[in-house]
This record gives C-alpha cells, structure tokens and sequence, in this order.
C-alpha cells in the first residue's frame, strides 16, 4: 500500500488564493500544463498509482506491455521518448487504452477533503469535488464574486481580430488576466449587439461579459477517428478566428464534454491558429492521436442579482445561470423553443434512484426525459416533465452530452441533484410565440415549397471568394452513366443545393476532366436543379442522362488564397485514394460555400424575443471598412444564457443578410447598431447559414 501525502502548498488558507490561478477541477493553485491536485485521506494501493507522477491515476492509460499511467504524466513522458518508464519496451501513445471502468470507478471513489480546509471541511469521493467546488464550497464561492465585482475588458478587447503580429499567447494571457491597455479602440468591422446596453436603461442587469482560456486535450483511440467538431473561420474569412460551429453527437468531442459551439481555438499542440486559412485549420486539427487545443470560451453574462449567488455560475455549463439573467421568473418562457427551469431534487440518501428515463433523439441533440417513474422522487417532486431537455445537472453541461453520461453524473452525486431543464413551449393562440411554434414545427416536418426559398437580397460574396460557370456538352450512348454521385438537396438539413461528392474513373465526365468533387449542380439541359430536394435532382439526371446529347452547367467556387485551394485539393485527393472515404458522406469545406453568387443562397428567417434588459446575445464581424470594402456581417459568437443561445438555430459563422426585413448591404457599424438596439423585444434576423468542416 502506498501513503499519499496530501499537497498543501497553497490550499491550508484561503488567503493568497485568486479565482484566476484556482483551478477550476481540483480547486487548488497549479500550472495549467501540471496534473490536478488533491488531498487523499485514506491509503492508495499501488496498483492504483501513477509510476511517473507517483500520484494516484487521473484518467489512467494502459500501455501493450500492462503498466498504466496517467494520459497527463504519458503523454508529456512520450513527447521526450518512445519507451515505457517501466521496462523500457518501445512505445507509442496511440496504442495505448483508456483503462477499464471498473478502474476509473475506483480511482473515482477515492476519498480526497476539499482543498479549502481552513473553511471548509467536507470529506468526499474524488468524482464529487468539482460539482462541491462550484455549488458549495464557501471559499470557491468568495472568490469567484470577488473576481466579478472587479472591471473585466470590453468585450473588443477580448473578441477583436488579432493582427498577424500578435502572438496567440499574448491574447490568451489578455484574456485570462483581463489586461489589454493597448486595445482602446474597437476593431473597425466588429460589433458586439449581445453587449451593447442602451443608454437610457438605468437597469441593467448584466455586470460583464466573461471569457476564459482554456486547455483541452483529446485523445483519438483509433488514428481515423473524427473529433466531431464542425469548423468555420480563419484569417481568408471575415470571420478571423477558427470557431467551432457545432458538435457532432456521439462523437469524441461530444463524449468528452468540454468542448462547446462557438468557441475560439487559438492554438493546437502549440501550433498558433492566429494567422492561417480555413484550410490550414483543418489539416492541424485532423493531426492523429492526441490534441492540446486551447479555446477561448464564453461563460455568459454574470448578473448583480445577489439572490443568483447560489447558482453554479462558473461551472462548467453556463446554462445554469440562465434563469437569474431575467428580472421576472418567468421570463424565459418568451423564448421561442421554451422556458428554462431549474429544479433541486433531494434525496434521503445517497443511493436513493431519481425515478428518471432519459432518451436521446433522432432528430436533436442533447438528453431528453422520456418518463417519471410512478412513486419516484422525481414523480413526488412533480416539477420535471416528460419531454423536458436535461441542460445541466450539477453545473456539467448536457445540451451535447448522452443519457450515460447523465446517469453516471447522478450516481455520483450527493444527496441534492440540480437540473436544469428547458420545457418547449406550450401552444399558443396568438401573438409571436405561436408564429415561431408554428415555425419550429414546420423545420421538422418541412413543406415541399418551404425547400424553394430563393434569395432576393443580391449581395457579392466576401472578398476573396468567387465563383466561375463550366459547361459541359457531349455525346453519349444512352446506356452510358456520367459517372458522378451527389448530395445535398434543398430538404437535406442545411437546405444545400445538389453538389458532386465524386466523379467516378468509370463515367464519360472522368475522361473530360472539365467537372470536379465539390461542383454545385445548376442544369442539366436546361432543366434547373439548384431548388430541387435530392430526391427530385437524382430523378432529372436520371432522365437527362438517358439521352444522347447531355449539357450540363456546374459552378466552381475559387479563393484568392493560394494556400486555400491547395489545401482544399490535396484534401479531395487524399479522399479520394481513400477506398474507405464515403463518397455519399463527403461534403466541401466551409470556405467553398461561400463563393457562391446570392441567387444560390437559401434563406431562413429567424424571430427572437426578449425582455427590455437582455441582450440578443450574438456578436456580428463584418460590414463596410476602409481597409477591407463591403464584407457581410457574420455570427461570430453566440453568449451563453441568452436569447440568441436558447432558441439554438443561429450559428457561427450564419450570415446575416437582413434585419427585420431590411438588406443589410451597404451597412456599416454605425447603421446596423441602432437598428439592433432599437428592436425592445422581437427581432426577425433573415440568414444563410453553410455547415462548418467536419474535423
């Protein structure tokens, strides 16, 4: 048995901690780069002991030769060697395991004391210290409120562009410390309706905008598997920064939990994601085996409420702290798809069971209650619903997560366990929450016309992409097949027009060479196919295609940047040697959709409501600049706890093309805003919204 000595350089007192050094899993003061720290009360077995860090395991590895490690001690360890501290055998991180659950079980249950022992001296297994730490901890709680009352930087000098001089560490450390005296003035092009207050509102409820740096590492257990990530940005966009868009459910990324829309990666594996194309993102985040990403993450608006001083406000879900973003409790009901609730249950003991089926869904990410169980304590409570979306349970984010990681949050808990849920909205007769109901509906079970939205707001792309028509006409004997598959479709999720996904070496337009992947159909002779739904488009090539004469009319989207279609080339050519890339599952990169000419665009129109004092919680880059011309605006941040963040259908890197029915063309900083803050309490955003790349 091995005695572990319990660190107390800096946890015995509270005094000399600050909430920018604490960390926020283990609670003590460390280097984000060092292993978490705790203070165990009992003896360890060695077998549950890390060889390199001679500490107990934090998400133990298994090597081939049978030793296990911490993934934190081995793959710093691995980065120096090939070898296993132990007996020495080669060695490479990615053929390493996680190790088995039963070990993770048991390494969970591990009885550590809160760090903070002056003040605080409960006792409890490992699992439950961080959910302690952000819903109960004294100390934790003084000093998270100590650091909001200070001034924290606009939300420009945290969110403009940074120049190609400036190094991504210096942002971080801008970021993370909140001092930037360099920065007084705003990025021209970069407006920020989710923090602007008006001036005659004497009442405002939010105190500061908070954004935290923050490492995250991913480990691949197969070389080929996807992160899960949808990317969009880069410096040849508008955008400027690599934000993620989306994450893709059940993937490694989702699993893992931390990760979440619209957050700005600024590094991978120390690789600065600063100054380099949409393309040159991509290629680092699909590097094998593990990934040290550090982002740029929103934690929402703090309030000055002091009744919201029991919500878990730094926890890892920011969602927790929605429902003291309003005035009136029921003020998040005005959202379109519900209202957000939070609920305590309280066991009498630890291992009482809830009482809860949760589901995931088909067609919506996230957990979902399928059923209260007759005499349980969710029953008895009578507060959660069948249908109600799980957002979080004891401050850990659920809109992305699984009904196991759920469960295994609940099993760990105390005898208290807070949800909170978001209940969609009850039907309604009149007024603006029935039109957007009806709205909503109407995106799961879409009209045929609802497809053939055209684009009547002419507008050119964002500078350095376009786009160039090909025609190709030919003979051809009418059993012969052109050799191509496609995707897309106006009734495919992102209401794509028919692009090629790949041209076969078999088909007639493989010898021509004029057609390539990624081509976005227009006609085939004569016939139009950029409103049609897949279905539809596969019926017309069919039909055209048996005749002898074929035209067919694609257009190709360029970019000015040279590394960007290098890039994107050698990506389809590495697909395409691939025999086990998917054709049918192969789309184009963010960057190719939008050099797309405005009559391709299809359009949505999205209403959001809101009390007097929310924002609408969305940041836009873009519009008239000197240095850059006429550019579009665009999504670049969404806030958590708002408005914008609770309906769920804008997205980063969505483009707005007009507000409240007026084109947003020609605009610059000073039009738009006004427009934006006039609007009290409805806005209807008219977008065109491109999926991210897939990483």
């Amino acid at each position: 048995m091995a005695t572990t000595e319990a660190k107390v350089a800096g946890s015995s007192s509270a005094a000399g901690l600050s909430w920018a050094r604490v960390c926020k899993e283990c609670g003590q003061q460390h280097e984000g780069s060092d292993c978490h720290l705790y203070e165990y009360q009992d003896e360890v077995d060695d077998e549950l002991v890390c060889h390199i860090c001679l500490q107990p395991l934090l998400r133990p590895m298994d090597t081939p030769c049978g030793h296990t490690y911490c993934f934190h001690c081995l793959s710093n360890f691995l980065k120096e060697q090939d070898f296993c501290p132990v007996d020495r055998q080669r060695l490479q991180l990615h053929q390493c395991r996680p190790s088995s659950l039963l070990v993770r079980n048991l390494l969970d249950k591990l009885t550590v004391m809160c760090p903070h022992s002056t003040e605080c001296q409960l006792k409890m297994q490992r699992c439950e210290l961080q959910p302690h730490l952000h819903n109960r901890c004294p100390v934790f709680r003084r000093l998270r409120e100590e650091a909001e009352k200070r001034k924290r930087p606009s939300w420009n000098e945290l969110k403009g562009r940074k120049s190609d001089g400036e190094s991504s560490a210096d942002a971080k450390h801008s970021a993370t410390l909140s001092q930037n005296p360099t920065r007084d003035q705003p990025e021209p092009g970069l407006i920020n309706p989710a923090y602007e207050e008006s001036e005659d509102d004497n009442t405002p409820l939010r105190s500061s905008l908070v954004a935290e740096a923050n490492v995250v590492e991913l480990f691949r257990e197969e070389p080929e598997e996807e992160l899960g990530l949808r990317i969009v940005g880069g410096k040849d966009t508008p955008l400027g920064n690599i934000v993620i868009q989306e994450i893709v459910r059940d993937s490694l990324a989702a699993r893992d939990g931390r990760l979440a829309p619209g957050d700005h990666i600024l590094e991978v594996n120390d690789v600065s994601l600063a100054s380099v194309p949409h393309s040159r993102a991509i290629a680092v985040l699909r590097q094998p085996s593990v990934l040290r990403l550090t982002v740029m993450q929103e934690k929402g608006f703090k309030t000055r409420d002091p009744r919201s001083d029991h919500l878990p406000s730094s926890g890892p879900a920011p969602t927790a702290s929605q429902p003291s973003h309003s005035p009136h409790g029921n003020a998040n009901s005005n959202h379109n798809p519900g209202s957000v609730l939070q609920v305590t249950l309280v066991k009498s003991q630890r291992s009482e069971p809830l009482g809860i089926k949760l589901i995931r869904k088909s067609d919506e990410s996230g957990v979902f209650i399928l059923d209260l169980l007759s005499g349980g304590l969710a029953a008895k409570d009578g507060k959660l619903r069948n249908n109600d979306k799980v957002l979080a349970i004891n401050g850990h984010d659920l809109r992305h997560g699984t009904p196991e990681s759920a469960a295994q949050i609940i099993q760990a808990s105390e005898v208290r366990v807070n949800f909170v849920v978001m209940r969609p909205a009850e039907p309604q007769e009149e007024g603006g929450g029935s039109r957007e109901g009806h709205s909503r509906a109407a995106r799961r079970v879409p009209e045929p016309q609802y497809f053939r939205r055209r684009s009547t707001y002419i507008k050119d792309p964002p500078g350095g992409f376009s786009s160039q028509e090909k025609t190709v006409s030919m003979k051809k004997e009418p059993r012969l097949s052109l050799g191509i598959t496609i995707a897309g479709g106006r009734d495919c999720r992102s209401r794509l027009p028919v692009y090629i996904t790949s041209v076969q070496p078999v088909g007639c337009l493989h010898r021509d060479g004029t057609i390539q992947r990624g081509d976005v159909l227009l006609s085939i002779n004569g016939v139009d196919l950029t409103q049609l739904t897949y279905n539809e488009a596969v019926s017309v090539l069919k039909a055209q295609t048996a005749q002898s004469q074929v035209a067919l009319r694609v257009i190709q989207t360029l970019s000015e940047n040279p590394d960007e279609d290098s890039e994107a080339n050698k990506d389809d050519m590495d697909t395409m040697e691939d025999p086990r890339d998917d054709a049918l599952n192969w789309t184009p990169l963010w960057t190719r959709w939008l050099g797309l000419p405005s009559p391709m665009h299809w359009c949505r129109d999205i209403v959001l409501q809101k009390t007097n004092n929310e924002s609408w919680g969305f940041s836009i880059v873009g519009g008239y600049e000197e240095s850059h011309g006429q550019q579009p605006f665009f999504i670049k941040t969404i806030v958590p706890g708002t408005p914008a963040h609770f309906d769920g259908r804008l997205k980063c890197g969505d483009e707005i093309v007009a507000v409240n029915g007026a084109t947003t063309v020609g605009m610059n900083n000073s039009s738009l805003i006004p427009m934006l803050k006039l609007q009290k309490n409805k806005v209807t955003l008219t977008v065109v919204s491109w999926p991210g790349s897939l990483v």
